[in-house]
């Protein structure tokens, strides 16, 4: 079954003809980085605006790549939530169209759980054995940071999750006080590698290391605004030089990347997990790819790190997401909303594999 994945969700405009769930046949995103850099964030009617401008010629683009037409494909997924309405909105628009046009079977995704099946597209082998199951997932991006419980039988919930600040978000900010550039997370994995991770000791927040008693229902959330104020204050009224600069992110970099690793760790080791999953746009990150792979080596569990083509925000994974709701005759009508926030009840994921087979 080849499914056309549609990606609208932020400032990139993605296409993907994906077929039986991980075959990626093409993939084509294009971006609006320029387009927002000046602004330091992603303007959500800008990049409306660019999206209307792209989306034809993207998919028109992944077509070509897979050497497919239109009447090939069997069904669309469309991410619809979460996300920003006015970008969202764009592309649920335009595959309804599709869908209504070529009478195919319209799905629309949480891209939130795209960016988790991101890590399962080129390990297609786990999604049919029970062994790798529970699944502990760290999610992180500049959107969302949160772990989540995948057992064998698909009933998905998050043990925790941002209460403030994202990671990714974390990192722009960063870069943004450092006037560094924008998305900041990229140019401070760049610069941290030249840099002394121990030169300042910034906070790691909700881990119980100030001193004062963790609450049990914060054990796996995270927050990330105090370890950003405590940056502000580290620079503030200073001129860096080159190396002092470098010492900055990488302690800082190194305080993000601490709390997250930890904090997964500790729950993959509770839920008895087997296996870890890193991804979304975070996941990009060197350091965290190499500290929970260390980790995971030393704990004898098995790691899923997404290829960073599949941490930030492609068509790909929504087009593999979208084969196994269709392939159930999942799907949704013409009336499909969108939504720009995260339902924190996940239901049920389709590509466990002791999910019923019936559909959900």
């Amino acid at each position: 079954m080849l499914i056309l994945g549609i990606e609208s969700s932020c400032d990139e405009t993605a296409a993907s003809l994906v077929n039986d769930g991980h075959q990626v046949r093409s993939s084509v995103i294009s971006s609006q980085i320029a387009l927002h850099a000046g602004y330091g964030g992603v303007i959500p009617e800008l990049a409306a605006r660019e999206h209307l401008k792209n989306i034809s010629p993207v998919i028109g683009q992944a077509l070509e790549q897979a050497n497919a037409t239109l009447e090939d494909i069997d069904g669309i997924a469309v991410t619809n939530r979460p996300g920003l309405i006015p970008a969202l909105l764009v592309g649920t628009a335009y595959a309804k169209g599709l869908a209504a046009a070529l009478q195919k079977p319209l799905v629309g995704v949480n891209h939130f759980l795209a960016h988790i099946y991101g890590a399962f597209l080129e390990h297609p082998e786990c999604l049919n054995d029970p062994s790798c199951f529970p699944v502990l997932a760290l999610v992180v991006s500049g959107g969302h940071t949160a772990i989540v419980w995948i057992p064998a039988d698909g009933h998905a919930r998050i043990l925790g999750s941002t209460l403030d600040d994202a990671a990714g978000e974390a990192l722009d900010k960063a870069a943004k006080i450092l006037d560094l550039g924008y998305p900041g997370g990229a140019i401070i994995d760049r610069l941290a590698k030249s840099g002394n991770p121990k030169a300042y000791d910034f906070p790691r927040s909700l881990t119980g290391a100030a001193g004062k008693p963790l609450k049990p229902e914060h054990r796996y959330d995270f927050s990330f605004s105090g370890v950003k104020t405590s940056l502000l204050y580290a620079v503030k009224d200073r001129q860096l030089n080159d190396q002092e600069l470098a010492d900055v992110v990488a302690s800082y970099q190194a305080a993000v990347m601490d709390v997250l690793v930890n904090k997964a760790m500790q729950a993959a080791e509770a839920t008895h997990a087997p296996t870890l999953c890193l991804c979304g746009g975070v996941a990009c990150n060197s350091l965290l790819r190499s500290m929970l792979t260390t980790r995971a080596e030393k704990s004898g569990r098995r790691l899923l790190l997404a290829p960073p083509k599949y941490c930030t925000d492609n068509a790909a994974m929504v087009g593999g997401l979208g084969w196994h709701y269709l392939r159930r005759g999942l799907s949704d009508g013409l009336a499909m909303p969108v939504n720009a926030r995260l339902n924190p009840e996940l239901g049920i994921l389709p590509f466990a594999p002791n999910v019923d087979r019936r559909p959900l």
